[in-house]
């Protein structure tokens, strides 16, 4: 029998009616990865998986991030988790290496806008919540892209976008120390293209934060088209917000659609769960590289 689902939106997120013990088999890890691609967002109610469970779901679905430690720009270490689980904390006491960087996720963003191959999903889960605020959105940008004029869509195809990591943790902390900006300008920029071409054949908006500048644009043209975009792709017609409950799964495809946290009492010690899947293709097999640092731009 098929999987029972029901839209959680028009254009995104389903819910998924299915068993712990039968989503952790894999046996219909074939029809939830053709659904995650479908939907976007996939939400599992009531499951509440442990650590090695959250794991071994992960697993069915892909190749599950281990993430090996490596050195910061000031000389930290950070590792990605436990075996490939990291907690999602401000609670410097609950992530040590990674409270720092996770800021940004109250704006709109994709993750791995730094690597050539971005992560391919997301599994979350709560082990705390807040007990206000702490939603998180989606928006699809497959849709936003679709519903594009032909003329506009084939413009934006022609052009490459450079994504930092100042330009997504300084709107974030418009406060930030000198010294922290020179650690977030250390980081490695990467250019990708503006649309996506999907192996799959679709195509969606490359959009984050993280978005820097477009390549051999004006300055003030670049900020206003990237502005505008996101405003375009963030419209209530192509986000679902969602409204966490302890026990929830929700895995999201990471490569047409960007998500954000909703405003929270950083002391309420919320606290999530999650698990990454590598990715599997390029933003361009082409033209994806790194921008050299004698021509970057401070965004």
């Amino acid at each position: 029998m098929p999987l029972s689902c029901i839209d959680l939106s028009p254009r995104m997120g389903s819910e998924v009616k299915i068993t712990k013990s039968e989503l952790m088999s894999g046996r219909r890890a074939s029809e939830i990865r053709a659904l995650l691609d479908q939907r976007g967002i996939l939400l599992f109610r009531g499951l509440a998986p442990d650590d090695s469970e959250l794991r071994a779901i992960a697993r069915t679905l892909g190749d599950l991030r281990i993430g090996a430690a490596k050195r910061t720009a000031d000389g930290k270490t950070l590792t990605e988790g436990e075996e490939g689980i990291l907690k999602v904390s401000l609670d410097e006491t609950v992530n040590p290496e990674y409270a720092r960087f996770l800021i940004g996720n109250h704006l709109w963003h994709m993750d791995g806008t730094y690597e050539e191959i971005p992560p391919l999903a997301t599994l979350f889960t709560p082990f705390r919540l807040s007990k206000t605020g702490g939603d998180t959105m989606f928006a699809n940008t497959y849709a936003a892209f679709d519903d594009l004029p032909d003329g506009e869509k084939a413009e934006l195809e022609k052009l490459r976008v450079v994504h930092t990591m100042q330009a997504a943790l300084f709107p974030a902390k418009r406060d930030c120390t000198p010294e922290e900006f020179a650690v977030w300008y250390s980081y490695p920029q990467r250019l990708h293209p503006l649309v996506w071409h999907h192996r799959s054949g679709r195509k969606s908006l490359v959009l984050s934060t993280s978005g820097a500048y477009v390549e051999g644009m004006h300055p003030a043209e670049s900020h206003d088209l990237l502005q505008r975009l996101m405003a375009h792709a963030t419209q209530e017609k192509y986000t679902y917000r969602h409204k966490w409950r302890m026990g929830d799964l929700v895995i999201w495809d990471n490569t047409g659609a960007m998500h954000r946290v909703m405003p929270f009492d950083r002391e309420s010690g919320r606290e999530f769960h999650r698990a990454t899947l590598n990715g599997e293709e390029s933003v361009t097999a082409t033209s994806d590289r790194l921008v050299p640092a004698s021509i970057r731009v401070s965004a």
